[in-house]
Parts: C-alpha cells; sequence; structure tokens
C-alpha cells in the first residue's frame, strides 16, 4: 500500500526502526575500512625488513613511507567525486581493486622508486574508500543513529593498523614480506564481491541523480510500504532538490571551516603521533618508554572517537568542536611545557604526567577529526556529500603531510629546544575551532529541528 504524502527517505527512517539490511551495510562499510587500515599500515610495520631487503638507508626509504599519505588525499577527493558520479557502490568497488592490486604489486617491488609508485597508487585506493564507507553508512541510518555510527567507523582504520601490527610479523617471519603483501592484497579483492552483491546505493543520492524508480525500489529493503519519495531538502541546495557540486557557492563557508579545521587538527595529530618518539628520546624516555606514550595515544584516540559522536548527537556538533579546541590547546600547551622542563633523567611521576597528556591530546584531537566527519555527514547535501567528505581528506592530509616534512625542521630549529614545535601545533588547536564559528551547517542538538529553508 502506497503512502500518498511525499516525503524524503530521511524523514521516512526516522519513525523506524533500524533492519537488518541497513546494519549489514554499516557492517560491510566498517570492514571495508578495517582492511583499508590493514593494507595502509602494512608497509609500516614490515619497513625494518624492507629496507633491509633493498639496501637503503631509512631517510631514502622515507619517500615510499609517505607516498600513500599522499595518495590517500588525492583518492579520497577524487573517489569523492568519482562516488557522486557513478554511485557510492561501484566507487568502493573501484576503489576495493585499486587498493588491492596496489598492494599486491608492492609486494612485487625491487626498489625505493617502485615501492612508491604502488604505494601512491594503493593510498589513492584507500582515500577512495573511506571517502565512499563513511558516505553509503551515513545515508542509509536515521539522523538520530548517524553521528555514533559515523564517528565509530572512522575508527576501522586503526583498527585495521592494530591487526596488521599483530599479523604482519608473524607472517613475514614465517614466509616473507613480499608473501604478506600477497596474501593481503589477494584479500582484499574478495570484498568486491561482498560490495557488489550486497551494497546498495541509498535512496536519499539515488534519487539527488533523477533515479526515482531506482530510488524507489531500494527503499523497500528497509520500508513497510511504498512511499512517494522527494528529494532531500538541504540548505546547501536551497531547498530545490537540485543536484549541486562540493564546490557550489551556497557550500562556501561549510568548504572554508571543513578546510581550516581538518587541515589544523590533522597538523596537531600527525605532529604528535609521527614525532613523539624523537622528542621524548631526546629528552630522556627510553624508546620503550617512547613507544609506550604512542599506544597509549592510540587507545584514548579510539575511545575518543566513538565518544565524539554520542556527545555530537547530544550537544550539536558546534558546541563539541568548540569543547575540542579549547581542550586541545591546553592540552599541547601543557604537554610542551612538561617535555621542555623534564629533567635529566626524567622521574616516574614526571613520564606519567607526558604520557598522559599525549593521551589527552590525542583523546581531544581524534575527537575533533570524528565530528569533522560527522559535520560533512550531516552539511553536505546527497548530491555532493562523497565529494565533500573526500574534500576534508585532501585537506587532512595537507596538515598530515606538513607535519610530516617540517616536524623534524621545528625540532631542529629549537636546538634543543621544544617551543617552536609545539608554538606551532597549539597555532593549530586555535584553529581547530574555525569549525565552531565558519561552518553554517552543524548538526542541532538532539531535539532541536534543523533548520532548513522555507
Amino acid at each position: 500500500m502506497a503512502s500518498t504524502a511525499a516525503t524524503t527517505f530521511s524523514a521516512a527512517l526516522a519513525s523506524r526502526p533500524v533492519r537488518r539490511f541497513q546494519w549489514i551495510t554499516v557492517g560491510i562499510c566498517l570492514l571495508i575500512l578495517v582492511s583499508d587500515g590493514i593494507d595502509m599500515q602494512l608497509l609500516g610495520i614490515v619497513a625494518p625488513l624492507v629496507i633491509a631487503d633493498f639496501g637503503v638507508d631509512r631517510g631514502t626509504f622515507g619517500i615510499a613511507m609517505s607516498a600513500a599519505l599522499i595518495g590517500f588525499g588525492l583518492g579520497g577527493w577524487l573517489g569523492g567525486m568519482l562516488g557522486d558520479r557513478i554511485g557510492r557502490r561501484y566507487a568502493l568497488a573501484f576503489a576495493a581493486i585499486i587498493f588491492g592490486l596496489g598492494t599486491i604489486a608492492a609486494g612485487q617491488a625491487g626498489s625505493v622508486t617502485s615501492m612508491a609508485l604502488w604505494r601512491l597508487v594503493s593510498g589513492i585506493g584507500f582515500g577512495a574508500a573511506y571517502s565512499n564507507a563513511l558516505t553509503m553508512a551515513s545515508e542509509w541510518l536515521p539522523d538520530r543513529l548517524r553521528p555514533i555510527t559515523v564517528s565509530s567507523l572512522s575508527v576501522g582504520t586503526p583498527i585495521g593498523g592494530a591487526v596488521v601490527g599483530w599479523v604482519a610479523p608473524a607472517l613475514s617471519d614465517l614466509y616473507s614480506w613480499r608473501w604478506t603483501f600477497m596474501v593481503f592484497g589477494i584479500a582484499t579483492l574478495f570484498l568486491i564481491v561482498l560490495i557488489i552483491a550486497v551494497l546498495r546505493d541509498s535512496p536519499s543520492f539515488l534519487i539527488a541523480r533523477g533515479r526515482k524508480a531506482e530510488a524507489q525500489a531500494v527503499a523497500r529493503r528497509v520500508l513497510d510500504e511504498d512511499i512517494d519519495l522527494m528529494p532531500e531538502r538541504h540548505r546547501a541546495d536551497d531547498g530545490a532538490g537540485v543536484a549541486i557540486g562540493v564546490l557550489h557557492r551556497s557550500n562556501l563557508r561549510m568548504n572554508i571551516g571543513v578546510c581550516t579545521s581538518f587541515t589544523a587538527c590533522a597538523l596537531v595529530a600527525y605532529g604528535i603521533l609521527n614525532w613523539s618518539t624523537t622528542f621524548l628520546t631526546a629528552a630522556g624516555f627510553t624508546l620503550p618508554q617512547a613507544g609506550n606514550a604512542v599506544s597509549v595515544a592510540g587507545i584514548t584516540s579510539m575511545i575518543a572517537a566513538i565518544a565524539a559522536g554520542f556527545l555530537s548527537r547530544r550537544l550539536g556538533t558546534r558546541t563539541v568542536m568548540s569543547g575540542i579546541s579549547i581542550a586541545l590547546f591546553l592540552c599541547i600547551v601543557a604537554l610542551g611545557f612538561f617535555v621542555e622542563t623534564l629533567s635529566p633523567v626524567p622521574t616516574e611521576t614526571e613520564r606519567l604526567i607526558v604520557v598522559s597528556l599525549i593521551g589527552a591530546s590525542a583523546a581531544a584531537f581524534s575527537g575533533g577529526i570524528a565530528t569533522m566527519y560527522v559535520i560533512m555527514t550531516h552539511g553536505y547535501p546527497p548530491s555532493c556529500r562523497s565529494s565533500g567528505i573526500g574534500f576534508g581528506i585532501f585537506m587532512s592530509r595537507v596538515g598530515a603531510v606538513s607535519a610530516s616534512a617540517f616536524g623534524g625542521a621545528l625540532l631542529e630549529l629549537g636546538n634543543g629546544s621544544v617551543i617552536p614545535f609545539f608554538a606551532v601545533l597549539a597555532v593549530g588547536a586555535i584553529l581547530v575551532s574555525a569549525a565552531s564559528f565558519i561552518v553554517d551547517q552543524h548538526m542541532p542538538p538532539a531535539g532541536r529541528p534543523v533548520p532548513l529553508p522555507a
């Protein structure tokens, strides 16, 4: 029996329980992101073996290590645009093919140059998978579950990194690092079957692309009745229901806020994660002690990302991002002060304070990154949502590459002092607040209606 009143797919989902197909879709998207993290982190885990095999120094090998990071940024944006054009489902399948085959090919590399090339290709697949998986999952869920789901999915890649950290050394020891690349690359290709056989583009996306009949048919998977679906009404498209691009003028404040805040948040994140062992060992920590600090940061990051989804739903993303920016600034200033004033041989209490501050900083920047994904899935309309998330990923890579490339120079600039390094990170923490006052399409607190055009 068909409903007589036309409504949007999001409105139709709001009052209905989540069905099995929706959870299966989220589960497959999470599996894609875990696989993404496995393949992306694989080279870092087996790097000592590859360096020894190639007979190069660590500085030279850094080109191969950073290639996937650059590809991730390019793939996030390009893959997002592809997802908005041909659909998230086929874009995800294409991304899995790219990073699966790229991982297999990287296992056959015989030089730093060829490894860097294949890691760049793989990185493009990593980024494309990330932007489309988040978009796909978010569009199949009601607004009440979207924040926590998106923020939880954002930890899929770190989970993949943890998995490969446990498994890859054993596989490489039993066989070889090349065989390990082959195994994980082939495993990734099996995801394509799941993507094509199970996943479907959301009715919101299909109707935004003018494919109403297909949207109506797909909607029956989760709705009890046939409903006359209409395009999502969204501030970014002036409520007209027309498909627009991510660079449309109505997205201007959204884009500027995402660009500034996401770049700054990634700058702080990669500054801490990539350079902690360097400045801590220089300050008197042993390498195992410094490594423990990074491990603590990983744990607090995952917890904070999930918590950010709950808080975004309850308090709204504007309030959450404001709080995160303040907390991150205070943590960075405190961490810089304590590292700068450490005893030549740090006491146990001093080490505990520094490790705790690194963990707190990681919680803040991870919560900020997760909240930015919530903002993007809410703020960009269905017609350009994958591109919008891809744009955010691209800008975050700008911050990540900047921190990776110039963090060492900032530490050298201090000539034994960490003040220049942490001063730049503190400025980055302040710029994270750009999302609070520039972005004009925040998710409101629970119970408050989303403002829409008349």
